[in-house]
């Protein structure tokens, strides 16, 4: 523990997430880099993490206007993590309305309640236009045009973020500062984004990958994206002028294939990759997530159903995104907390179960 200020009071939205679920475990770390007096958890989706005292629960939609005034009395610090994660199958409307529309209420919130300082996790699809993106850094510009409403959607929601920092809030004698956090690709115990699906390719005998395993990206542990969350928050409240209105990239390893880095997991859980080398050409894959889009959208009206491959999914892993995280560790002294070889192995032990 190194906050040199007193316990203060933090809300958490997406508390029940992937990425939220381990913030909780982080700020409830014995060496975590910020003290709190209260943890208020808030989403639509219960919450099944770790207990402590300090916790407080909300089931709350970010949507809803007056439950994010309620959610944010007497709070200090928000941890802004609730989103739709999409890659472009999902209704777009929704996808808007819960991503910009719900942290446009949590901003006004903020502002409305005093909260001091914010947090928000935004996503490298903020900055991404489709086109591929070699070693670049946090000066990038944002895309004139995005791919689809997800990353649409996190763009405007970064921006209005960044363009609340140091708003005056007179009637509590404060100024509000924000930062955004903009995580690689997630993985680790419980990702349900990618490992269980291509575990299922596996355990159904025909496995295979997009591309041509050229494309390369980066990658961030569960554990260590939520450390990062905590080490922001705690230089936003310390008053670090650094951290203060930025966006930062955080990963913790060199870039690498999506699906050779995939692969290593699966293997290592016990699940055999059989074929041992199939590769789909990006232009038939994509004209298959045309056809697995087209379909969806054909039954809509009689069943939802959000296919896991589209087009997007097919630009994304077959194309470069690479990038540092020197600024990161420059300004809140951002390190990985876990090592490779510590993520790899609590990752491939909870597929294992």
């Amino acid at each position: 523990m190194n906050d040199p200020k007193p316990p203060c009071s933090i809300l958490l939205t997406g508390a029940s997430g992937f990425i939220g679920n381990a913030i909780v475990k982080e700020l409830l770390a014995a060496d975590s880099p910020i003290a709190f007096s209260r943890l208020r958890l808030l989403d639509v989706a219960p919450y099944q993490g770790p207990t402590d005292p300090r916790l407080e629960i909300i089931t709350a939609d970010i949507r809803d206007t007056a439950a994010m005034l309620l959610a944010c009395e007497g709070i200090d610090l928000v941890i802004h993590s609730a989103a739709i994660v999409d890659w472009g199958t999902k209704p777009e409307a929704e996808v808007c309305a819960v991503n910009f529309t719900g942290t446009e209420n949590m901003v006004n919130a903020c502002l409305q309640r005093g909260v001091k300082h914010l947090v928000y996790t935004s996503s490298l699809d903020a900055i991404y236009g489709g086109k591929p993106l070699v070693d670049i850094d946090e000066s990038l510009p944002y895309p004139a045009e995005h791919p689809n409403m997800y990353c649409r959607s996190k763009c405007l929601a970064e921006k209005l973020v960044l363009e609340a920092n140091n708003t005056k809030m007179p009637g509590y004698g404060a100024i509000f500062t924000t930062c955004v956090l903009r995580p690689a690709d997630v993985y680790g115990p419980a990702d349900p984004f990618h490992i269980g699906s291509l575990i299922n390719m596996a355990r159904g005998g025909f496995y295979v990958r997009l591309g041509d395993g050229s494309a390369k990206s980066q990658h961030v542990f569960v554990g260590n994206i939520a450390r990062a969350h905590a080490e922001a928050a705690a230089a936003l409240r310390n008053g670090n002028p650094a951290v203060a209105g930025q966006p930062y990239f955080i990963s913790d390893g060199p870039p690498s294939n999506f699906f050779r880095f995939f692969d290593a997991i699966v293997e290592g859980a016990g699940y055999r990759i059989r074929p041992a080398n199939v590769w789909i050409p990006r232009p038939i894959a994509y004209a298959m997530g045309a056809m697995a889009e087209l379909f969806a959208l054909l039954i809509r009206p009689v069943k939802k159903y959000n296919p896991k491959f589209s087009r997007f999914a097919v630009m994304y892993t077959c194309s470069d995104f690479t990038f540092n995280t020197n600024k990161a560790e420059r300004d809140f002294g951002f390190i990985p907390k876990y090592s490779k070889e510590a993520a790899f192995q609590m990752t491939v032990d909870y597929f294992r179960k």
